[in-house]
């Protein structure tokens, strides 16, 4: 016959393990108590403005990436320069990303009217254009319209060729700017975008405040831009 325990044995060792449970159960409580408290303290603990900044940084990254595998630098036009059959700049495609003094007035998407380096308020006397090629390139180095990175690919006595780069994605933009033969002091300029239909004004932008800085200088627009 099995023999059975005491009822005494029973209650002492129901008693024990009852004991050891609530105790365990206060400890456990008073640790999270106390890592919530020491959390609140913390200065430095701030996940509320953490997150935001953490995930600006990993989507900027992916979209960095995203840009080198896609290459969206898109190609070099070949057409770039002054062209052969008529001394002009290039016209425009039929996509709104581009403008240029080479159209006609009457296309207001893509007209933008040239500049005189010597028609300002500010020029007290004119310059040469040697002198107006230096304050152009000072201005182009020094602006950075929409955060776009210039770079001067191509330079001649009376032509200069800059590749503006996005920040994040690559997108190039080719600017083109052009000092006519002749006696007036006229710059005609062509800024247009390598690819997409659209640019956002980018481009009319990018012109607008490169003019705002020559300005400073004596230059200003021919016409109302």
């Amino acid at each position: 016959m099995a023999s059975m325990a005491s009822p005494s044995i029973y209650t002492y060792y129901n008693n024990k393990y009852k004991n050891k449970a609530r105790n365990h159960k206060i400890s456990t409580a008073s640790r999270i108590v106390l890592s919530q408290s020491q959390q609140q303290l913390q200065p430095d603990n701030k996940p509320d403005q953490q997150i935001p900044r953490r995930e600006i940084i990993l989507r900027s990254s992916e979209l960095a990436v995203i840009g080198a595998i896609f290459s969206f630098s898109g190609k070099k036009p070949d057409y770039l320069g002054v062209q052969k059959n008529q001394p002009a700049l290039a016209l425009c495609p039929a996509t709104k990303n581009c403008i240029s003094t080479s159209e006609n007035a009457s296309d207001l998407t893509h007209y933008a009217p040239p500049w005189n380096y010597n028609g300002g308020r500010n020029r007290k006397k004119p310059v040469s254009r040697e002198v107006a090629m230096e304050e152009l390139l000072q201005v182009i180095k020094s602006t950075k319209p929409d955060k776009y990175t210039p770079k001067i690919v191509d330079k001649k006595d009376d032509y200069v060729v800059v590749e503006y780069g996005s920040p994040i994605l690559g997108f190039v933009d080719d600017v083109e700017f052009w000092f006519p033969p002749g006696k007036k002091s006229i710059v005609e300029y062509r800024s247009a975008s390598r690819i997409g239909n659209f640019d956002f004004d980018v481009n009319r932008k990018r012109i607008k405040a490169l003019r705002q800085e020559l300005e400073k200088k004596g230059w200003a627009s021919e016409e109302t831009f």
